[in-house]
């Protein structure tokens, strides 16, 4: 039985409506990260507005599919959000190793990204920025990630078809530019860049494909090529890893075009920051980053809440439960999908 299933009202408050404290933030964590230690996320865009619906993607389906940039929260905003997180964590004595733009969309869709990390800077925490590089063929996307210290770029297909069935892009968009665009990022960015490909089992895994993927990865001389699977409850849920065959042989192909290839095939542990109100935390963490039930709880008791607020969650419509492989998830409702506990739970 998961958390929602045994409750206790008599333990605390019910949690029955949308109030500010219950909406998640523009940051959450730290989080531990496969890649950047402990990582204090920022989530400068709002709730699942991105160039590609990817069919792996952990947040669920594309809500707005736009591809033209916008102001969203502001830099200042942002900034300012990301300093308290930042004081809050160092009075908790919690490091914090990267601070990530990482949100539930495509963070280079802000128009004010470029300004967020420079007014970040005085920080003097390193700084990355996930991308899937759908806007890296524009000057100004290629100037803004250039303000950061590390740049991920997402690589998952080369080939026209394989591209548009793995990540979904917006129809305005061209892949031929978007690989121009990396080409020319990668090669004048005095950063760390490094490339992730997903692979999703009879998609994007054949030879061929892994071939064309792994010699434009080649190109970018990233630092590390990393491979990962989808380790938490996808978009589609006929998107799941390869078989360790096919992983293997795509981990040897990568190996013939870069000397450092890295699988990311595991979960990334549950040490969760508790930042003084676990619900917020709760909220702001799951809104970008599904967590297991074991997570929960730990992030729970380490902020002094009682478990049932789980279930209130739940029933507010505020969270979602789904189990993914022998796992049980929670996270946060997004669009259509995830409109209830109930279908979001029938269709992992």
């Amino acid at each position: 039985m998961g958390m929602s299933g045994a409750r206790n009202r008599s333990r605390g408050t019910p949690i029955g409506s949308r109030n500010a404290r219950a909406e998640p933030g523009l940051t959450f964590g730290p989080v531990p990260s496969r890649r950047f230690g402990r990582s204090l996320g920022i989530n400068n865009i709002p709730p699942k507005v991105c160039t590609y619906s990817c069919v792996y993607c952990q947040v669920g389906r594309t809500i707005e599919m736009r591809c033209a940039r916008r102001a969203f929260h502001g830099a200042a905003t942002v900034a300012a959000a990301v300093r308290s997180r930042v004081h809050a964590s160092l009075r908790a004595k919690e490091p914090v190793d990267y601070l990530t733009f990482v949100p539930d969309g495509e963070p280079t869709l802000d128009t004010g990204l470029g300004a967020a990390i420079h007014l970040l800077r005085s920080l003097g925490v390193r700084i990355a920025v996930i991308t899937n590089g759908s806007l890296l063929s524009r000057l100004d996307v290629r100037a803004a990630l250039a303000e950061a210290d590390h740049v991920s770029v997402k690589v998952d297909a080369v080939r026209e078809e394989t591209w548009r069935k793995v990540n979904r892009p917006h129809r305005r968009l061209e892949l031929r530019a978007i690989l121009d665009g990396m080409r020319k990022f990668a090669s004048g960015f005095p950063g760390i860049i490094t490339s992730e490909t997903m692979l999703v089992d009879g998609v994007n895994d054949g030879e061929e494909e892994l071939r064309a993927t792994a010699a434009f990865v080649g190109e970018l001389s990233p630092e590390t090529a990393y491979l990962a699977v989808p380790t938490r409850p996808p978009a589609e849920p006929w998107a799941v890893p390869p078989g360790e065959a096919a992983l293997a042989r795509a981990y040897e192909v990568f190996r013939t075009w870069h000397p450092r290839v890295e699988m990311l095939l595991g979960y990334e542990g549950d040490a969760f920051t508790a930042m003084g109100d676990p619900v917020a935390d709760l909220l702001s963490i799951t809104a970008v980053h599904p967590m297991r039930e074991a997570a929960v709880r730990r992030l729970l008791d380490r902020g002094g809440a009682s478990r049932h607020v789980v279930s209130d969650l739940i029933e507010a419509g505020l969270l979602a439960e789904v189990r993914y492989g022998p796992h049980r998830y929670y996270l946060r409702p997004v669009g259509p999908r995830r409109s209830s506990p109930r279908a979001a739970g029938s269709r992992a």
